[in-house]
């Protein structure tokens, strides 16, 4: 029997994430094999008009291919890739896997690799600028033990996140983005964090399930050598195949001068992949009403209800702070009180206490207000 969820989310990527018009082609790359998704997905591009083109690709055979590559194999890749981008005006990745340390035994080098081929010719010079592009995973029995949920109780958790109403969460993040957009001075406190920094003419980007479903962020960028103090995260964070845990960056005038974690030296090599992996190119607050807790997965991790993201690497062109890197790693603390609590000030003015708005024109975005 169909999943009737799966239409609906089908259809709000294509009309609402994507917005596909007649004519446009729509690239949709699967890493996994999730048929039922991938065929609703077609059909709704051919009802809009569109040309649907599909490349499936999975984790296992990405591995083989990285334990052996060379360079110039992966820059033959990237480019033949990069054509095929070139070519799309709208792009649908769909993420699923059995295995998320699938890549754990994978040298560091090979992984740096793949970054600065694909990773930067394929999706941050063309996918990411260039198309309408939306990237979701897709529930699995994986995925249901990370949250520590039954499958059943995991699907309906997903589609409850996926499938809200963005459009009404759109609307309610205006006021968020226009105080960010005035906003100079950022003071952020809690257990093991005293961090300021400005963003101070540095847009604020609304995230409402355009690029990303699950959705729920604004985002925007510190400048680049204004961070000053010490971020404890409480999530952990899985990244090129390892979860990091406790991780805990100390800064000064924007760089990251001291770094800890639950595998110190795999840290401090991946924040010395270049000299922008040291400072900071995304400041993000999490939304998502259906999002409590941490189930490593960063695409969900990182619109928590109640938390905020401070991103090592690569900022994004539409809130530049001129910070360039082959990384953009998403790091997450979550503020509710049974997660120590903590508390966001703009220039001096307390805004959210222990995960909720606290002034008036933001308490749309709680919760309750959400759902």
């Amino acid at each position: 029997m169909k999943d009737p969820r799966i239409e609906k989310l089908a259809k709000i990527l294509i009309h609402y994430s994507c917005q596909l018009q007649k004519g446009e082609k729509v690239l949709i790359e699967n890493f996994g094999l999730e048929k039922e998704l991938v065929i609703a997905l077609i059909r709704e591009a051919y009802k809009a008009g569109g040309h649907p083109f599909v490349s499936i690709k999975d984790h296992q055979i990405n591995r083989a291919l990285l334990l052996g590559g060379q360079e110039e194999q992966f820059e033959m890749m990237a480019d033949f890739e990069a054509n095929v981008m070139k070519e799309m005006d709208a792009y649908i990745g769909l993420r699923s896997g059995k295995n998320i340390n699938e890549f754990a035994d994978v040298p560091e080098e090979k992984m740096k690799l793949e970054g600065r081929t694909i990773g930067q010719k394929v999706h941050r010079e063309i996918r990411v600028p260039k198309t309408k592009w939306v990237v979701l995973r897709y529930p699995n029995e994986s995925m249901a033990q990370l949250a520590k949920m039954s499958t059943e109780a995991f699907e309906d958790f997903y589609f409850n996140v996926c499938t809200l109403d963005y459009e009404k969460m759109d609307k309610a993040m205006d006021a968020l983005v226009e105080l960010m957009n005035k906003t100079n001075k950022v003071h952020i406190k809690g257990p093991g964090t005293d961090l300021t920094f400005s963003i101070k003419d540095i847009p604020a980007i609304k995230c409402a399930g355009r690029m990303n479903i699950p959705d729920g962020e604004v985002f925007t960028a510190p400048v680049k050598n204004s961070v000053n103090g010490t971020i404890t995260f409480n999530t952990p964070s899985p990244y090129q195949g390892f979860t990091f845990e406790n991780v805990q960056l100390t800064f000064k005038d924007g760089k990251i001068i001291d770094a800890s974690a639950n595998d110190t030296k795999r840290l401090n090599s991946i924040l010395d992949t270049d000299e922008g992996a040291r400072y900071i190119g995304e400041f993000a607050i999490g939304v998502n009403p259906y999002i409590l807790h941490p189930m490593q997965d960063i695409l969900f991790d990182e619109k928590i209800a109640g938390s905020f993201h401070f991103t090592p690497g690569q900022c994004y062109d539409e809130a530049y702070n001129g910070n360039h890197s082959n990384i953009h790693w998403d790091l997450v603390a979550i503020q509710r009180p049974e997660y120590g609590g903590g508390e966001i000030y703009f220039d001096d003015v307390l805004i959210r206490k222990d995960g909720l708005f606290v002034i008036p024109e933001l308490e749309q975005l709680n919760p309750e207000n959400l759902k």
